[in-house]
């Protein structure tokens, strides 16, 4: 299969049963609820892949990863620690369970710009290859023998059972 979107629909038929991971949305209150502040709403459940989430009806690129909790009052060295302990904070009050892993910053991959030539996220055709880039610094991989590593890895028994 030489198509992105084929790709991505071979690769959820393999992920049927396969566990599932939550996305969620940074929500902003207006004015008249902004005392209680912003909080991280559930949109969604996807597979996780590496820089890519596959959902039931999209291809996603990831953004952060989060485990929704309360920081309490604590000092931070840097403003990024700060960020990611409020959207924590925030994942808490949209109502995901303490300790739960939630994606957030996630955007949706257009399959048909890919097929068109055009790049979206980490996803772009290398010659007529749907590729992907897995890290900043990394070349382009095959999107289809990317997924088949990563699906592997989360098909993969746990060490020890």
């Amino acid at each position: 299969m030489t198509d992105a979107a084929g790709v991505v629909a071979s690769a959820r038929q393999r992920l049927a049963g396969a566990p599932r991971a939550r996305l969620g949305e940074l929500v902003t209150p207006r004015l008249f609820a902004a005392a209680r502040g912003p909080r991280v709403v559930p949109r969604g459940e996807a597979w996780h892949l590496g820089v890519l989430l596959i959902a039931d009806d999209a291809l996603l690129a990831t953004g952060e990863i989060v485990r929704a909790h309360d920081p309490g009052r604590r000092g931070f060295t840097a403003q990024a620690s700060r960020e990611r302990a409020e959207l924590a904070l925030a994942a808490l009050r949209g109502g995901f369970a303490e300790g739960e892993t939630v994606h957030v910053g996630w955007h949706v991959v257009d399959l048909d710009a890919v097929a068109r030539g055009e790049a979206s996220g980490p996803v772009t055709l290398v010659g007529a290859v749907p590729s992907v880039r897995w890290s900043r610094g990394a070349g382009r991989m095959p999107l289809a023998e990317y997924l088949d590593e990563r699906i592997a890895l989360l098909l993969r028994p746990p060490q020890g059972a």
